[in-house]
């Protein structure tokens, strides 16, 4: 690999050095609860499909809003992951990373006698959350309307967005960094990035990190609908999300967890590890422009793709895929196109898709989810398709994989993640070599 690339933002961020096995990180474990399953292997399969499984809301009565329609999650069992009394108390939002988690190091190989075998002061877990915890509040508010202030449950424990960690963390006992990050639907992507760079600070030799969302309730789907973002496509809810497709007219709210194991590659190696891909690096920044629209031109955007390439140490020319944003909504979906354009106007070979296309926008899941799409792509060399593309807007001067699953080398890839507030991430992986 390139030890640099556009050069005129070095001064700003300088390539990591790759040599140093306990700089490099790598992704020995992955773990997903999404929409096409709660199995990786089985996730990806059904991406390449492009399985669709959204449809109408029935975890309460969405008769009176907009949008009643959603990628939720029917299928979940916490099978044992999770002690009794908390699989009974705790939301959703809280269960999917802990099972999530702990699949991911099973496939990492980190059963609970393998964890009694690694430094656990220099373990730790950063999971984000978005809205998850709005499910709590709609419950409890209900039960203050209805029956007054003495028959609100004991809650507090699920209001915490850093539950799921502080109860890993108790699990396996890891007393490394333990935090909590909300960034809206870029929040996973920060974990990864913070998760990364407390290996390469020599803070930590393994992380866990991803982020979580469930928020199925009248509460954030009445706000979320509000605010004009999500799809009204209720007469045809598996046609609704539609990335870069002329006819779209907003994202289809979805749930889940992804998280991974990341390691440095000393530490990967020492215990003989499986690794599925090299995390290279990131960039994080803000639009400063406006809470819920980018800019137009899709500045932020592209300087943070520029800025994590020259993190990741790579040229515009390695990188052959990108997991885009690709939300379906109309200002979003042009400027992310238009970011793409000019940061790869000299790469006509990179090919773009949006996970969301086929499961819906997972919020501040989205990232973890989507970065274990990423990592399968890398793995099996095959790119699900973005599904509904039937009308493309004259913008998109890449190749979207529309409707049917391409296969495809690649080296590099990136992943985008963008959020509410201006909150822009970008990270990039690769195949991994010794």
């Amino acid at each position: 690999m390139k030890t640099q690339a556009f050069s005129q933002f070095t001064p700003l961020l300088c390539p990591i050095t790759r040599k140093d096995p306990k700089k490099r990180v790598v992704i020995t474990g992955m773990g997903v609860i999404s929409l096409p399953g709660n199995n990786v292997d089985t996730f990806y399969e059904r991406l390449l499909n492009g399985e669709n499984r959204v449809g109408l809301i029935d975890k309460f009565d969405a008769s009176e809003l907009a949008t009643r329609f959603g990628g939720q999650i029917r299928d979940f069992d916490t099978n044992g992951y999770i002690d009794q009394n908390d699989d009974e108390r705790l939301d959703p939002f809280l269960s999917y990373p802990i099972v999530s988690a702990n699949k991911a190091l099973e496939l990492a190989s980190l059963d609970v006698q393998q964890c009694l075998q690694i430094n656990k002061e220099r373990s730790g877990i950063i999971l984000g959350s978005g809205l998850g915890f709005l499910s709590v509040f709609s419950k409890s508010w209900d039960c203050l309307v209805d029956s007054g202030y003495v028959k609100i449950p004991d809650v507090l424990h699920s209001f915490n967005a850093n539950k799921a960690g502080a109860i890993l963390a108790a699990n396996l006992g890891f007393t490394g960094p333990n935090y909590t990050i909300a960034a809206a639907c870029a929040t996973s992507n920060y974990c990864l990035c913070a998760a990364a760079n407390h290996i390469r600070e020599g803070e930590a030799d393994l992380m866990i990190a991803g982020g979580t969302d469930g928020s199925f309730n009248n509460f954030s789907v009445a706000s979320l609908s509000a605010t004009r973002a999500l799809s009204t496509r209720n007469y045809d809810p598996q046609l609704a999300s539609r990335p870069w497709d002329k006819d779209r007219d907003g994202f289809v709210m979805g749930e889940g967890a992804g998280v991974l194991v990341m390691e440095s590659l000393e530490h990967a190696m020492k215990r003989d590890a499986p690794i599925f891909a090299e995390f290279l690096g990131g960039s994080l920044n803000c639009y400063a422009y406006h809470i819920t629209n980018p800019r137009p031109d899709g500045f932020g955007v592209s300087s943070c793709m520029q800025n994590c390439l020259v993190n990741a140490g790579v040229s515009v020319e390695e990188v052959s895929y990108i997991n885009a944003h690709g939300t379906s909504t109309m200002v979003g979906d042009v400027a992310e196109a238009k970011a793409i354009n000019e940061v790869f106007k000299f790469n006509k070979t990179i090919k773009v898709n949006s996970t969301k296309s086929i499961i819906g926008h997972c919020l501040a899941a989205a990232g973890g989810v989507e970065a274990i799409a990423t990592i399968k792509a890398i793995q099996t060399g095959w790119l699900h398709p973005t599904i509904n593309q039937f009308n493309l807007e004259s913008v998109v001067e890449f190749d979207t994989v529309a409707n049917e699953k391409q296969q495809h080398e690649i080296d590099v890839a990136i992943s985008n993640s963008f959020g509410f507030g201006g909150h822009n991430s970008v990270i990039a992986f690769s195949a991994f070599r010794p």
